[in-house]
């Protein structure tokens, strides 16, 4: 065979392989869009609050960011070591409707900090660095066209510094904000008297890369709470400052902050009496003290029922090594793990490869089964990511900006685009069959039962699901606060007017589904229904 002919059948050969990695790429569930070119901000910290907007928060002292805060307030602090007059905003608030961004002010240092939304919907917002140490915030929420804005609470501050810390609301509506660096302790807000209280599970896990930081904090159906850090776990009785139980090791090395898994709750139902963790994901031990960016993370999960007498880590692994993965839970109560790299481990500047496949993890499929391969995006979504539901069922991702300042020129530079994934549940042809939520209560108490009136194109065919979705704090790989409930719900019954009616029993108590405000969803086949705003109470 000649030359001419060797090159035309290799060039034949690699459009062919390439056409079909095209097909493939495309034949993948989901979809991806643009929703900001340009938020002017890298977003560190999200969260979305109930009128429909998104609260984006990076860190005061990164310097110039590329928007603006409003005329005349402009931030002045002679101890700021790059901008000692700051016009630049560092926090913005996003728009559903519109897709609309307006500058907010933070005064504080909020790198690495925590979150939590009240039972008012407002959200609270402790600790960071430098200036913004032992600092509470806080953001009530507003209608789109107001100026709400952030305010510094100057009556109170947390008794000792919180960096890396986790917030987690309680039954009684205070939140309780856990560890941080060098900080092996508990505090809450409203706070205690008394200070913080030591928590000596932080110092026994911590390892010389600390490993400890930003620990996975989950409140159980019995009131006890769930808190993961390094490889090790126990149930923590927070009213007496007790451990009750010690879980065994999660085998795979460290799992949390700087080894960079993630970790999510799956849906409580039923009874609500069983409550099953999963952790995922993490960098080999050592990868952070060697700086190393190559090392391959793994792709190891363990899931856990954390309820049981006695129990035990089921492993299985995910297609990919992942680090910096966020896990979202979608109304369906199936979870999404997106973002994140394929080696190295958090820090600035100390991954690569970055994971563009998002992966959706099917609890109730057997082993072995559970994870399937999504389409992927094209933004790189390192270090500093974040990925949040929103109320119409996308996932909101934002930020990466693995450098210490906004750097534009890197292979992996700092990211302003904001981005939203359609899961499959978001086809065009599922149109047909998803519900759309006509008439609903604006509070339900604990217990109640109560109607929800939907609308369907195609006649129902058994039951539509109705589930409430917290609205979590996301920032370093963890949804704080992250909580799906399934409600108790008879058939769905035609009302005579096209619409059917649906009964369904409020959760039982707060331990099960704590107070403050939800996004319901009904889910019909397993599409869900844009959400409607319910507020639990007392």
């Amino acid at each position: 065979m000649g030359k001419s002919n060797l090159l035309l059948l290799f060039l034949w050969v690699a459009f062919d392989v390439m056409q079909n990695a095209v097909v493939a790429r495309a034949d993948l569930p989901g979809a991806w869009e643009m929703v900001v070119p340009n938020a002017g901000i890298s977003s560190m910290h999200t969260a979305v609050t109930r009128f429909n907007t998104v609260v984006l928060l990076d860190r005061t002292d990164i310097g110039p960011s590329r928007r603006m805060l409003r005329k005349g307030h402009c931030r002045n602090d002679p101890n700021e070591a790059v901008l000692k007059r700051d016009c630049y905003a560092h926090s913005v608030v996003l728009d559903l409707q519109t897709n609309q961004i307006r500058p907010l002010m933070i005064l504080t240092d909020t790198w690495c900090s925590s979150g939590q939304f009240l039972p008012d919907g407002t959200l609270l917002q402790t600790g960071g660095g430098l200036d913004g140490l032992r600092k509470f915030r806080r953001f009530t929420p507003c209608e789109s066209k107001a100026l709400c804005d952030w305010e510094e609470l100057h009556n109170v501050q947390l008794y000792e510094g919180r960096w890396y810390a986790t917030n987690q609301i309680l039954p009684d509506g205070s939140v309780i904000i856990v560890g941080g660096r060098a900080a092996d302790s508990v505090e809450f807000f409203p706070p205690k008297p008394g200070g913080a209280v030591h928590f000596p599970f932080l110092t026994e896990v911590e390892d010389d890369q600390m490993d400890n930081l930003y620990p996975y904090v989950h409140l159980l159906p019995d009131g006890n709470l769930f808190i993961f850090a390094n490889n090790k776990a126990v149930l923590y009785d927070y009213n007496k400052n007790a451990v009750v139980k010690e879980f065994p090791p999660l085998e795979g090395g460290p799992r949390n902050y700087p080894s960079a898994g993630s970790s999510a709750m799956l849906a409580l139902e039923g009874d609500y009496s069983a409550a099953t963790i999963v952790v995922c994901g993490g960098a080999p031990y050592g990868a952070f003290i060697e700086r190393s960016v190559d090392t391959p993370a793994h792709g190891s999960c363990g899931r856990i029922i954390a309820t049981e007498t006695n129990p035990v880590w089921e492993m299985e692994d995910m297609p990919f090594g992942r680090i910096m993965g966020d896990m979202v839970m979608l109304p369906t109560g199936d979870v999404l793990i997106i973002n994140g790299a394929q080696a190295g481990t958090q820090g600035f500047e100390l991954a690569s490869n970055p994971c563009m496949y998002p992966l959706l993890y099917r609890p109730t499929q057997p082993l072995g089964l559970r994870f399937m391969t999504l389409n992927p995006g094209s933004v790189p979504r390192m270090y500093h990511s974040t990925a949040n539901l929103l109320p119409d069922g996308r996932i909101l991702i934002a930020g990466s900006n693995p450098h210490y300042f906004y750097k534009f020129s890197d292979e992996f530079p700092t990211e302003l685009r904001i981005e939203a994934f359609s899961p499959e549940y978001l086809a065009a042809d599922k149109t047909n069959i998803r519900p759309g939520v006509v008439e609903a209560p604006e509070t339900v108490g604990y217990g109640e039962s109560f109607n929800v009136f939907v609308s369907v194109s195609l006649p129902v065919v058994g039951i539509v699901e109705v589930n409430l979705g917290s609205a979590p704090f996301a920032t370093h790989s963890f949804s704080q606060g992250q909580r799906l409930v399934k409600l108790a719900v008879t058939g769905a019954s035609p009302n005579g007017d096209g619409r059917y009616r649906i009964g369904c029993t409020a959760p039982p108590n707060s331990c099960v589904a704590p107070p403050g405000w939800y996004m319901m969803f009904a889910v019909n086949q397993g599409v869900p229904s844009v959400a409607h705003w319910v507020q639990l109470i007392s």
